[in-house]
């Protein structure tokens, strides 16, 4: 009985994108039909393990300008949908997706973001870091200074505002060696 790898999904209004994690997949076997059958199988581990995938998609693809690319720890399979529109899920079958498929949240684009583009040198490995508003790129600047010529300014106002010995005494009082000890707030 062969097992089921991990195939996680994405999808634009033309595009499908299947990955399978299968490390050092072996014998790798990708069918594809027109109306939706995706077939894979391939063995991994040293046990040759078997797996396997056979899924109807929820509508017809375009066998002749999908692409697969089997890579040492997955295989990626872009298929390209017959109609662009929006699938409402992967599978044809209605009811609870099976365990093994998930989101591939890596590509996922909600359907009314597809269109939107990222700024230029700001995507890798799929993921569009301009959108993360990690800084860098003339934002928000977090520690409210203005003027970035002093970058001392911040050790300097600590300095200023360490009370002095004086503002501290409150009395003075004997201690247990009888040295006058000073009390402070």
């Amino acid at each position: 009985m062969s097992r089921h790898p991990t195939l996680k999904w994405a999808q634009r209004d033309d595009l499908l994108f299947i990955t399978i994690d299968l490390p050092d997949a072996k014998d790798v076997k990708l069918n594809l039909e027109p109306e939706g059958k995706f077939y894979f199988s391939a063995t991994a581990g040293a046990d040759n393990i078997p797996y396997e995938v056979d899924i109807n998609l929820y509508d017809k693809v375009d066998v002749n300008e999908s692409k697969a690319s089997v890579g040492s720890r997955s295989i990626v399979y872009l298929i390209k949908k017959e109609e662009s529109k929006w699938w409402s899920r992967l599978l044809k079958q209605e009811g609870r997706t099976p365990v093994f498929i998930k989101v591939d949240w890596n590509k996922w684009v909600d359907e009314d973001e597809q269109d939107e583009k990222a700024a230029p040198d700001m995507e890798y490995d799929d993921v569009n870091f301009s959108s993360l508003n990690l800084g860098g790129g003339g934002g928000q600047d977090f520690d409210g200074d203005d003027d970035d010529e002093d970058d001392d300014s911040d050790t300097e106002d600590l300095e200023e505002t360490v009370p002095t010995k004086e503002e501290q005494t409150v009395g003075s009082e004997t201690g247990a060696s009888g040295n006058p000890v000073d009390a402070k707030v």
